[in-house]
């Protein structure tokens, strides 16, 4: 069951750090203001991409100071903008670039619902609107936030040939615990040679935490999982679990960066340590940790109510 594919689509994605570093928890306001400052000055210096969202409580406030700190350093950024229709479309791509200061963002991250999902799946006009939107500059590139409760457009976009030109990948949860891709489409990305990003690399935090202590993980299905992933990251012999899950994102071609989020600088360069010299993970380590993934989308993942896991 190796997911290797041969070749990927060229071109495509190719220029994103190995590692971006997320953003989620420079909107926590039970750390100082200045800390969260400083831990984002330490990833600007870093030269590595960002991921962030207005949605992020005052994330963009931190990210606006350490970025007029130092304006020759401002990330790439890869930014959530959605969500019904392109208005609102428009109206948060505003919301994120006017407290940054910027005119642009280097890949915006489409989360559709209602009547552009509808669209996407469709080959709709939104297509034209995103090239529009291109076009003015706002947004430099594009990819689909894909979960399980979504892929079923996603496949009917792909299928359809409709992002050809206008859309260069798909974005979801990918680590040893949540695949948040369908398995319908997880395995149209594969035979496609589909370039997309991963998000949430180490699940929320060591795998034995998740499995051994109450309450770690946020959804009982996490520490379910935990207790079957953490005999297979045992028998890997790696020691750090940051490690692994960089390891297993990119162990799969088609995979351009893994986006992992931090405010501790100790954690931050650990999924620096690990973006620098990555390896692919043994095939059995892998082909064992997919065929759980192919059973928890069967299970659960594909049957969850939206927003639920």
């Amino acid at each position: 069951m190796n997911q290797n594919a041969s070749s990927t689509k060229s071109g495509l994605l190719t220029d994103i750090s190995a590692y971006v570093y997320g953003t989620t928890r420079l909107g926590d306001n039970k750390i100082p203001f200045e800390d969260r400052v400083k831990m984002a000055r330490m990833a600007m210096d870093a030269g590595i991409w960002f991921h962030t969202s207005h949605t992020y409580d005052d994330a963009l406030d931190v990210l606006r100071a350490a970025f007029d700190q130092d304006r020759a350093k401002v990330p790439k950024l890869i930014v959530k903008i959605g969500w019904s229709s392109i208005a609102e479309i428009r109206d948060v791509i505003r919301q994120n670039l006017e407290p940054l200061r910027l005119e642009s963002m280097e890949l915006g991250q489409l989360c559709l619902g209602g009547d552009l999902a509808d669209e996407l799946a469709h080959g709709g006009n939104c297509y034209a609107e995103f090239a529009r939107i291109r076009d003015e500059g706002l947004v430099k590139r594009f990819v689909l936030e894909v979960f399980p409760w979504t892929s079923k457009p996603v496949i009917k976009a792909l299928r359809g040939g409709y992002t050809e030109g206008i859309i260069d990948g798909c974005i979801f949860y990918l680590n040893p615990l949540q695949r948040f891709a369908s398995n319908e489409l997880w395995d149209l990305l594969m035979e496609r040679n589909e370039p997309f990003i991963g998000m949430r690399t180490v699940s929320g935090g060591p795998v034995h935490k998740l499995r051994d202590v109450p309450g770690f993980a946020w959804q009982d299905y996490l520490q379910k999982r935990a207790v079957e992933v953490a005999p297979i990251f045992e028998r890997s012999g790696i020691k750090n679990w940051t490690e692994f899950c960089v390891r297993f994102a990119h162990s799969f071609l088609q995979v351009r960066a893994t986006v992992g989020a931090t405010s501790r600088p100790e954690h931050f360069q650990s999924f620096l340590a690990a973006a620098d010299n990555i390896k692919p993970l043994p095939e059995d380590i892998i082909n064992d940790i997919v065929t759980l993934h192919y059973r928890w989308s069967d299970e659960l993942d594909i049957k969850a109510e939206p927003w639920s896991m």
